[in-house]
């Protein structure tokens, strides 16, 4: 892993230290409904400035047109074209769920986990204190990956699955940029996030789906959307029997209506991660993530 310098800059708290006092949940709530405004001067405006201001690449989706969209949403959420990504085909091959910049990749070490510049948070604050979660995962491994605003915004399954649970754990909508990780401790496991845990070949696997300011919505492909509503509690889901989800790598599995960070973490001490997935790479989906090593 690239190491970090051990304090954040200056720049970092000017940039973070406002989030603690802007209505994160309100102001997440307008940009909700304004992403989804479908009068065309509106949104095409919208989506026309955003395509320009980040360099957006529509030759890879699906739809090319950015204004044929009929909402901002739709077009940040577009579809890519079946052949825009390669998926690894190796059976002990683990493939990247998502598009973004890996922001740190390592073993978790006597239950924690590295954010950046000095900060950790536990396994246990950051599945909502479940403590079952937190053993099966104690001796794992994570990696952290950012989704910035001109990245594609789907999840897909790092290999073939089946889900077990999940949980929405409630909490604040801090950014996510590197700024808020240098300076907010803590801040993965303060934010509200989606935590889903399947079951693999490779052993146990969980990806939690962290929210953040301005994401209006968090949904996965078998519930739906997850939130909103906020809650005050945890609130947790099982799936068996009839309710039983399976999936197959590469395969879809949520999405974020606006950008934000995906926490893979594999219980196998046997799952290693890729040469270059380390802090500050950045990453495709499908690409080599991790792979299970060969038992001596």
């Amino acid at each position: 892993m690239k190491q970090d310098p051990s304090s954040a800059t200056l720049i970092d708290y000017l940039k973070a230290v406002p989030l603690y006092i802007l209505p994160q949940h309100l102001l997440s709530r307008m940009m909700l409904a304004l992403t989804r405004v479908r009068f065309a001067p509106f949104k095409n405006l919208h989506i026309c400035w955003f395509s320009q201001q980040f360099n957006i690449n529509m030759d890879e989706a699906k739809q090319p047109e950015p204004t044929a969209y009929p909402t901002f949403n739709h077009f940040f959420t577009r579809e890519l074209r079946e052949d825009a990504r390669h998926i690894v085909s190796g059976e002990m091959q683990l493939a990247c769920p998502v598009d973004g910049v890996v922001s740190q990749s390592e073993a978790i070490n006597d239950g924690r986990i590295y954010q950046a510049k000095g900060h950790h948070y536990t396994l246990k604050a950051l599945f909502g204190g479940d403590q079952q979660l937190t053993e099966t995962f104690q001796k794992g491994c994570f990696s952290t990956i950012y989704l910035s605003p001109r990245d594609y915004h789907r999840i897909h399954m790092p290999c073939d699955a089946k889900l077990l649970q999940m949980q929405h754990v409630p909490g604040r909508l801090f950014s996510v940029n590197n700024a808020s990780a240098n300076v907010i401790p803590g801040l993965f496991a303060r934010n509200e996030r989606v935590v889903t845990l399947f079951e693999t070949q490779h052993g146990p696997m969980a990806m939690v789906l962290v929210g953040a300011i301005f994401v209006g919505s968090i949904e996965t492909t078998w519930h739906g959307v997850v939130t909103p509503p906020s809650r005050h509690n945890v609130k947790q889901w099982h799936y068996e029997g009839e309710s039983q989800v399976n999936f197959k790598k590469g395969e879809e599995m949520g999405r974020f209506n606006m950008g934000s960070t995906v926490i893979v973490l594999f219980a196998n001490p046997e799952v290693k991660f890729a040469e270059n997935i380390q802090a500050g790479e950045p990453v495709q989906l499908g690409q080599l993530l991790a792979e299970q090593q060969p038992q001596e």
